[in-house]
C-alpha cells in the first residue's frame, strides 16, 4: 500500500517564509520596540486562541496574546482558575499547532537575530 502525505500543518518555514513574515510585522516599525508590537498585532489578528498545551507535562489553555512589564511577547495560559504568562519564545505548541502558528515561528526567528 504507498504511503501518503500526512494533512497536517507543516511545522517548519523556509527562509523566505519567514523573512516575508517578518518584513510584514515590522514594515512601518522604526524602532526595536514598535518591532515588537507589529509582531504582536500579527499574532492577535492570526493566531487562533483559545488552544490547548502542555506545559511541564500539565495541560493548559492559552487563552491570549499580550506584552508584559518587560517588553517581551508573552502567551497568558491558563488552567482552571490558576494564570501564567509564559515568554511565547519558550511556549511549546501542540501538535497539531492552531493556526496562525507560523507567526509565532517568524517571532522567534526575529527575537534570535534571523531578520
Amino acid at each position: 500500500m504507498p504511503r501518503t502525505r500526512s494533512r497536517s500543518p507543516r511545522r517548519q518555514l523556509g527562509a523566505h517564509q519567514l523573512k516575508a513574515l517578518i518584513e510584514e510585522a515590522i514594515i512601518d516599525a522604526y524602532d526595536e520596540s514598535e518591532q515588537r508590537v507589529g509582531f504582536l498585532t500579527m499574532l492577535e489578528e492570526h493566531l487562533a486562541v483559545p488552544f490547548p498545551t502542555t506545559i511541564l507535562g500539565t495541560p493548559v489553555r492559552v487563552e491570549r496574546v499580550k506584552l508584559n512589564d518587560a517588553d517581551e511577547i508573552v502567551a497568558l495560559c491558563r488552567r482552571g482558575r490558576l494564570r501564567q504568562m509564559i515568554p511565547i519564545v519558550d511556549l511549546p505548541l501542540p501538535s497539531p499547532p492552531p493556526p496562525g502558528w507560523e507567526w509565532i515561528h517568524a517571532y522567534r526567528h526575529w527575537v534570535r537575530g534571523g531578520r
